[in-house]
């Protein structure tokens, strides 16, 4: 009886041996990929700007390559930062300054911090503020909260973790080899034509807008003006806007550093920020996300209800050593000492934008953001990205895995130590000058 129980059917022994022989595999379970997983395209942008500078690395084993890719800080910690979490983690020793969990929501002195600090004058309550590991992942639980029904526009180009997250969660439809779109993504054309903004005259209802300012690649910080219309444009359509606001701290004109700062934005708005590219927290891993409590939908409920189920079942809270840095940040000394590193990046970019102004080059961004968005007409912005690492070991992100409408530009970072800015510079200047 139990030999019998425990003899595969014929026909799943075939079915398998068919499985195993044809793919070369030990094993396969029965279970489906997810069908999603297979729309995406064949590599995430970043991952594949890392395999190309490892080969890169391979045939110039001897060169001094320097990434001006990856937005990733380098500068150290502000002090204070750092021995606010340096002293959390030794308290763990003692019986006294032991912590387990914390909130799921977040520490309540740093949600009000951030709400007295960041969003003064502003109306933002700390009950509606959740601190969470980073703005990315809480770009998966909005996608969550969203659900797999809803439709979505994102700005052309745009930041990819708004589509690939799409495509994961089943809202973008099949992709449109011929022009590198999502049949169910409606892109928001945002180039110099328009002054980076999308023509919402033209623009399609959807049910979710992603939008980010000051907008990774282009740099360009949407004006109060520009943010009043996207506001009425999502109260018309009944629409969520999902505000993006991780670089708000490099604005430097008049233009608003918070979607809470246009009237009417709170019926119809969530933003998302992060304290990683301002205080360094890249590897520290703190941000956090507001829904206020006038957002609802359809039927009346309450948006930040559900986004608080989903951060009890799918997140523990952030690290209880990570949030009392960001406390510190939030600090008169910690802030302070966040905005300097700000101050440094941004001279980076000033720099850059300088170098390739000076060569003829028309250039976007680099004063409200830390990225510079530089055109290279008619070219193809992959055959751009290796030209220039082939030729000064130099990485920048090709404009095409923004998006469609990023082809032929690069991005470049200005998240790089001062020294490497400065000899990329020189670099560059000796490349494009002997090319123009």
């Amino acid at each position: 009886m139990f030999s019998l129980c425990m003899q595969p059917s014929a026909s799943l022994k075939v079915q398998r041996e068919e499985t195993i022989g044809s793919r070369g595999y030990n094993y396969s379970t029965r279970v489906a990929r997810n069908p999603n997983l297979k729309k995406l395209q064949t590599n995430y942008l970043f991952p594949e700007i890392l395999e190309r500078e490892l080969k890169h690395v391979e045939k110039y084993p001897n060169a001094k390559v320097i990434s001006l890719g990856i937005g990733d800080t380098t500068q150290p910690l502000p002090q204070p930062v750092a021995l606010s979490m340096s002293n959390y983690a030794r308290a763990l020793s003692t019986p006294q300054g032991y912590t387990g969990y914390g909130l799921e929501q977040g520490n309540k002195e740093l949600r009000r911090a951030i709400a007295e600090t960041i969003y003064k004058d502003l109306l933002v309550e700390e009950t509606e503020i959740f601190v969470s590991d980073g703005a990315q992942c809480d770009l998966s639980r909005v996608q969550l909260l969203l659900g797999s029904n809803v439709s979505i526009a994102v700005q052309d180009p745009s930041f990819p973790g708004y589509i690939d997250s799409s495509v994961i969660m089943g809202q973008s439809g099949d992709l449109k080899n011929d022009s590198g779109r999502y049949g169910n993504i409606k892109y928001m054309k945002c180039n110099l034509e328009n002054d980076f903004f999308p023509d919402l005259s033209k623009t399609e209802r959807t049910d979710v807008i992603f939008f980010c300012s000051p907008n990774n690649p282009t740099g360009h910080a949407a004006s109060r003006q520009q943010l009043q219309q996207l506001v009425e444009f999502a109260q018309v359509n009944g629409s969520i806007i999902v505000y993006d606001a991780a670089y708000s701290a490099y604005i430097s004109d008049s233009s608003p550093k918070s979607i809470y700062e246009i009237p009417g934005s709170r019926k119809v708005a969530i933003e998302i920020s992060s304290f990683s590219k301002t205080a360094g927290f890249t590897g520290v891993r703190l941000g956090w996300t507001v829904v206020p409590k006038e957002l609802f939908y359809l039927n009346g409920f309450p948006v930040i209800h559900d986004f608080n189920r989903i951060i009890c079942t799918s997140f523990n809270g952030a690290s209880n050593i990570a949030q009392a840095g960001g406390l510190a940040c939030l600090s008169p000394e910690g802030f302070k000492e966040v905005m300097f590193k700000v101050d440094y990046y941004k001279e980076n970019a000033r720099i850059l934008v300088e170098t390739f102004t000076s060569l003829g080059f028309r250039v976007y961004g680099g004063s409200n953001a830390p990225y510079v968005w530089v055109h290279f007409p008619g070219s193809k912005s992959w055959n751009v990205f290796n030209w220039i690492l082939d030729k000064t070991h130099i990485i920048t992100v090709p404009g095409i895995g923004f998006g469609p409408a990023g082809e032929g530009y690069i991005r470049v970072s200005a998240f790089g130590r001062r020294e490497n800015i400065l000899e990329a510079s020189k670099r560059l200047i000796t490349l494009l000058c002997h090319t123009n």
